[in-house]
Parts: C-alpha cells; sequence; structure tokens
C-alpha cells in the first residue's frame, strides 16, 4: 500500500508509534494540566464544525501536528470537559491513568475477543477481574464463575438490563409457549432509568404490559414493595404474566435505593426475573459501610454496575453478574459454521459473544485489571470515601442558605436541591430553578444538570470527577450563590 508519496505505508509502524506515541500522551498530559482553563460546558452552536471542516476527507498524508492544531482549535471548543473538576452534571464517567494506559493496551493489542478461541486471556481474564470485583461488593457465590454462574462486561448499564431482559423474557416462553408474549409484564419504579422503557421496546413487550409504580417523597423516591405487590397480584388474576422486575440502588434522578430484600422476595416467589440496576452506587458498595445498600442481593438474578462511572476505569465498561448464565447463551447464543471451534464444541470455555447483544468485543478487561492492581482496593475506597465527604460538605452549605432547600436526603455523592419558593408558588419556582440552572452552566465555571421529583424541578450536584478537591465545590457553591442572588433581586 502506497501513500502520495510514493512510499510504502505502514499502518502500525513501531517507530512511528513510539514517536506519535510521545507527543500524543504529552498532549493528552497538556489537556489534564490545563483543563480547569476550559468552559466546562462547551458553548458552541449546533453546527459550528461543519463550517471549520472541509467537506471531504483529504487525498493525501497531513502531519500529526497539524491534525493536533485542529484539535487545539476546533474540536476541544466543542468538548464538553467530563473530566473537569467542575464537573458536577448527570453522573461522573471516571478516567484515570491506570483506564487509560489499559485502554492504550487494549488498543495496541488489537484484538477481537468474542470467542475464547480468539485470544484466550480476553476471555479468562475478564471472567477473573468480574470475580475479583464481585467479591469486594461481596456478592453471592452465585455471581462468581467457577459455578453456573458468572460475570461479563457490557458496553453501558442499558445493553446489561436489554440482555437480562431478552434471558427473562425466553425464558418463561420456554415454559409458556411462544404465542405469550402479549401478556409478559415488566415492573420497575417511576425512578427507573429510561433504558428499561427502550429494552422493552426492542425486546417486543407490549407497552401496556410495562407497569411503572409511582414512587414519592415518603419513601424517598424508593419503590414500595406493597406497590409492587399490589400490581403483580392485579396482572396475576387477569390472566397474564409477571416476569421482569427492575430494581434500583442509585436511581439516576435522586440515588434512591429500592429494598432489594422485600422486593427480592415478591420476585421470586411469583417466579419474576428480579434485576438490580446498579449502575452509579454499585461502585460505593465496596466500602462496608455503603455495602448494606445491597443486603438482599442474593435474591436477584442479575446485578449490573458501572465501573466507568465512579470506579476510575475509563467509558466503557459496564459490569453485570448473572447468576445462571444457561439463560443468557440460551437467548442469545450463535453457531456459525465459521466461528466452530473444538474448545467450545467440547464446552469447555466460555464465549462471550453469547452473553452480549453483538458478536465483536474489545479487551476491556484490561483497564480494569489496571485500576485494581495499580490502585488496589483500599485507594479506591478511599476515593469514594471523599468524593461522599465533599458531598456532606456541599450539602452542608446549602443547608445553611435559607434561599435553597435540600429535597432529598443525600445517600451517596449526589445532592438534590433547589430555591425554595415564594408565597407556595411552586410554577414560579420551577422556572426560576431552571434560569439558575441556565445562568450556572453559560458562566463556563462548572455544570450541572437537574431532574423533576413530584413535580418539582430540581438541580443536581453529583460530585465524582477524579480531579475534584474541596475548592472546587466551594467554588461552584459560591458561583450558584452569585447567581442565585441576581435572579432573586432582578
Amino acid at each position: 500500500m502506497e501513500n502520495g508519496s510514493g512510499k510504502v505505508l505502514k499502518p502500525m509502524d513501531s517507530e512511528q508509534l513510539r514517536e506519535y506515541g510521545h507527543l500524543m500522551v504529552d498532549f493528552i498530559a497538556d489537556y489534564y494540566k490545563t483543563i480547569e482553563d476550559f468552559p466546562v460546558l462547551s458553548q458552541v452552536q449546533p453546527g459550528y464544525l461543519h463550517k471549520l471542516l472541509p467537506d471531504s476527507a483529504p487525498d493525501h498524508p497531513e502531519t500529526l501536528d497539524q491534525v493536533l492544531d485542529d484539535v487545539r482549535a476546533k474540536i476541544l471548543p466543542g468538548v464538553t470537559h467530563w473530566q473537569s473538576p467542575s464537573f458536577f452534571a448527570y453522573y461522573p464517567s471516571n478516567s484515570s491513568v491506570a483506564g487509560f494506559l489499559g485502554e492504550m493496551l487494549s488498543a495496541g493489542l488489537g484484538i477481537v475477543g468474542f470467542s475464547w478461541v480468539t485470544s484466550p486471556a480476553a476471555t479468562e481474564l475478564e471472567m477473573i477481574v468480574l470475580d475479583w470485583v464481585a467479591k469486594l461488593l461481596n456478592l453471592p457465590e452465585q455471581f462468581m464463575s467457577k459455578g453456573n454462574g458468572g460475570g461479563v462486561i457490557q458496553g453501558s448499564a442499558s445493553e446489561a438490563v436489554l440482555v437480562v431482559l431478552i434471558a427473562a423474557r425466553d425464558k418463561v416462553l420456554r415454559s409458556v409457549g411462544k404465542n405469550a408474549l402479549e401478556k409478559l409484564v415488566v415492573y420497575s419504579s417511576d425512578q427507573t432509568h429510561s433504558a428499561l422503557q427502550k429494552a422493552c421496546q426492542i425486546a417486543g413487550i407490549h407497552p401496556e404490559n410495562c407497569r411503572v409504580l409511582t414512587t414519592d417523597s415518603s419513601t424517598n423516591y424508593a419503590l414500595r414493595p406493597e406497590s409492587l405487590q399490589e400490581a403483580v397480584s392485579r396482572d396475576l388474576e387477569a390472566g397474564l404474566i409477571p416476569f421482569f422486575l427492575c430494581a434500583n440502588v442509585g436511581t439516576t434522578s435522586s440515588t434512591a435505593v429500592d429494598p432489594l430484600a422485600a422486593l427480592g422476595k415478591i420476585a421470586n416467589s411469583n417466579g419474576i426475573w428480579f434485576h438490580v440496576d446498579a449502575a452509579y452506587a454499585g461502585s460505593a458498595c465496596i466500602c462496608p459501610e455503603y455495602r448494606q445498600y445491597i443486603d438482599g442481593v442474593e435474591t436477584a438474578d442479575s446485578f449490573n454496575m458501572n465501573a466507568h462511572k465512579w470506579f476510575l476505569t475509563n467509558f466503557d465498561c459496564s459490569l453485570l453478574w448473572v447468576k445462571d448464565q444457561d439463560s443468557l447463551t440460551l437467548a442469545l447464543s450463535t453457531n456459525p459454521e465459521f466461528l466452530k471451534n473444538k474448545a467450545s464444541q467440547a464446552n469447555l470455555v466460555v464465549d462471550y459473544k453469547d452473553w452480549q447483544i453483538p458478536l465483536g468485543r474489545r479487551f476491556r478487561s484490561l483497564k480494569l485489571w489496571m485500576v485494581l492492581r495499580l490502585y488496589g482496593s483500599e485507594t479506591l475506597k478511599s476515593y469514594i470515601r471523599n468524593h461522599i465527604k465533599l458531598a456532606k460538605e456541599f450539602e452542608q452549605l446549602v443547608s445553611q442558605d435559607p434561599n435553597f432547600e435540600i429535597v432529598t436526603p443525600r445517600i451517596f455523592a449526589l445532592v438534590c436541591f433547589r430555591l425554595v419558593p415564594v408565597k407556595d408558588e411552586e410554577k414560579k419556582c420551577n422556572n426560576r430553578n431552571r434560569e439558575l440552572l441556565d445562568a450556572v452552566n453559560s458562566s463556563g465555571k462548572l455544570f450541572m444538570s437537574h431532574t423533576a421529583l413530584s413535580g418539582k424541578i430540581v438541580l443536581r450536584c453529583a460530585i465524582g470527577a477524579p480531579l475534584t478537591e474541596e475548592k472546587h465545590v466551594k467554588e461552584a457553591w459560591k458561583v450558584i450563590q452569585e447567581e442565585a442572588s441576581y435572579l432573586l433581586h432582578k
């Protein structure tokens, strides 16, 4: 293969990799060194990049310096800086040196590990590190790889809930017949992530059979077991088939924690697949003082947490454990001639292609392995505890200001708060909180997001970026107070 100058192109030349690799690492290191100089939330307008880049790809090679110049001038202005210490929106998406190195190593090896034979180390390391994390979480032995259970890395919690929903669907249809699809019922609270709704749409669950159970402030937005029991009883009486329950440990809006043991008892007694979504808060449960929030996980059929949220592992790395791997593989496996091999045919190995939606998969376990080895579990626990400590401090600052109120009690490192209503005018209060959020984010000094709880617009301050320190939290509060003061007096 020749390039435009007549030279033969070596796409993975080791010396060029060494040279360019140094340049790229320097570029990224400099980015982190200066990350606080950027507005946290990108301030560009839709379509900005189309005006800056050519209409077609170049015919001849350009230099890396030229490309990096464009990154600085054209790409970075359109980046929202998720790794900024003043990023408090959504939930964190952690990056770290260890995670970055693991990602680099995975890209360098360039393997596609869909079955054991395509790279035995990729499959076996994934099994090992998922067992390591399961032990840190003190998950039941049924979730370990030595039995019929085990863990697998998915791309996101959305993929995790989809594969277990499909597994649960096919498991029940095998016993009641394929024509019963229209009778299958899914249960969740109204705080469950919208990923479940999408999974139901993909899996063919009838929309009218998705029970979204109401929660309120009396349980801090956790699902009441009585609500579930009533809904299940009604559906059984109507001749429907309850088959899937998704509970939450740390909801997206407010980190509500559903009572797993009580919900699991109802699910187990009715033959309902019980999935626990702990995408955000699962990481905190490696700390003994927070393990209580997944008490009852022994009643679950599947459990999910995102190592890429709060576990210093670069996106994407969503950890899913199941008690019965056969349920996954019966629903998701394919065995075309071109993929057949002796190890798989003899059932001696795990082929992760049969635990997920796509065929191809990257060597993602490397970055989790790197994180666990280069930091160790005690460092990870301290890291999480520090964010929770900072969130407690932010909560205290909010509580001390009469213009603000805490909307729902803080459990982990998310603080839900708002400007208080004047004369009980909720509509005006909602508009004012929206205005405050826009003003704060437009300042470029920090980035927060919002939610709605019982019709109230609520501001969310999620502390969890790797570089966040106490000074950043105090500075964020100062900006919020200044913008609020301006709004209240204009």
